[in-house]
């Protein structure tokens, strides 16, 4: 069972991020006092700092709710995941893994080291029954309502098999993050027509028309179809899924680069961009990453957040935001069960009859 809203507690890596602990203190401030976020937080890291600059931010107040775990190691971003995790059992990251892995914790939030974050959630929390590797999610503006979007990275090398384990991961993760009770999962793609893509395509698009329902999948979509807002879950493998995810931040940054130059290139613009200002306010906030914070690494018996290593402190609040969302519905209860649905739907004849041999 999930735990409630004022029961949940967030272990967070404060060592981990480009921009230090100073920018996570920022972050629960505005978590707690914009977001109004009514729950527990561990923050991890040196102890020392974390207290001077919680009493500068005035959250000595939420002492009550707000817990400092001493360490005294940090995992650099350009560090080998293996060999970091195994020389820096003291670090900010192992330990807050470690009060997830005991109970004290219901999720993890870090703004460290990809690989070693995935690595130790993966070693330590261990991938649900069923779920042969875990993925990372991230949630991307549309022209309607935000989808969400996996594999992003964590498994460059995907089966059919590890896809429709996608399809059921983001289906719950969009369930419990953006608040949809029946997703539209679609499959990423070179083209609509039946047949069109790879071997893994025509395969997964198979495995997930079999699910009967168990999901709402509503068939494969291109590239040019990902922001019009149709779908709310877009499954890919993590290779692709990375490339997508980079290169749409980076045009999303272009955009608002060239419109900003465009507007202040002479007198007739600057007065044209004064009256539009609240327009690309608005904008900046729709298509700002910060809003929608926090890639949860999906499919291990524990939830795990990761956040950009450049985090500034509203992508970390909602980042905040999110896990506290994730715990609150009982999300890895639901996938536990939905794997070993979609598991024995995708199962052949063959395989089906020796597994009711084995049973027998």
């Amino acid at each position: 069972m999930g735990a409630s809203a004022v029961n949940c507690t967030i272990a967070v890596d404060t060592m981990g991020g480009d921009k230090g602990p100073t920018e996570f203190i920022r972050g629960l401030f505005y978590a707690t006092e914009e977001l109004r976020l009514d729950c527990r937080f561990i923050l991890v890291g040196k102890q020392r700092l974390l207290e001077r600059l919680m009493k500068v931010r005035k959250l000595d107040v939420y002492k009550d709710r707000i817990k400092v775990l001493n360490t005294t190691e940090v995992i650099g971003m350009h560090e080998k995941p293996i060999q970091a995790l195994k020389r820096k059992k003291d670090s900010s990251m192992v330990r807050a893994i470690e009060l997830l892995k005991d109970g004290t914790a219901d999720a993890v939030v870090s703004c460290g080291n990809t690989g070693a974050l995935m690595a130790g959630g993966t070693l330590r929390m261990r991938p649900l029954p069923g779920v042969d590797r875990p993925a990372l999610a991230s949630i991307i503006p549309s022209k309607r309502k935000p989808f969400v979007f996996l594999d992003v990275g964590a498994n460059p090398e995907s089966t059919a098999e590890n896809l429709v384990h996608n399809a059921v991961l983001g289906s719950n993760y969009a369930k419990a993050a953006l608040g949809i009770e029946r997703p539209r999962v679609a499959l990423l793609t070179i083209g609509t027509e039946e047949g069109k893509g790879n071997s893994l395509i025509n395969k997964t698009h198979g495995y997930l028309d079999r699910l009967n329902g168990l999901i709402n999948y509503i068939g494969p979509i291109e590239g040019f179809q990902l922001f019009e807002g149709e779908v709310d879950v877009v499954v890919c493998d993590g290779f692709v899924g990375n490339i997508v995810l980079k290169s749409s931040e980076a045009l999303f940054s272009f955009i608002g680069t060239t419109i900003k130059e465009e507007m202040l290139r002479n007198i007739k613009r600057k007065i044209g961009a004064a009256l539009s200002a609240s327009a690309f306010k608005s904008m900046r906030v729709r298509l700002s990453p910060d809003q929608n914070a926090g890639a949860p690494l999906l499919g291990l018996q524990g939830n795990i957040l990761k956040s950009h290593g450049s985090s500034n402190y509203i992508a970390i609040a909602n980042a905040l935001r999110v896990a506290r969302e994730v715990v609150t519905h009982d999300m890895i209860d639901s996938i536990r069960s939905e794997i070993q649905q979609a598991n024995q739907l995708i199962q052949s004849p063959a395989e089906a009859a020796t597994d009711a041999t084995a049973e027998a």
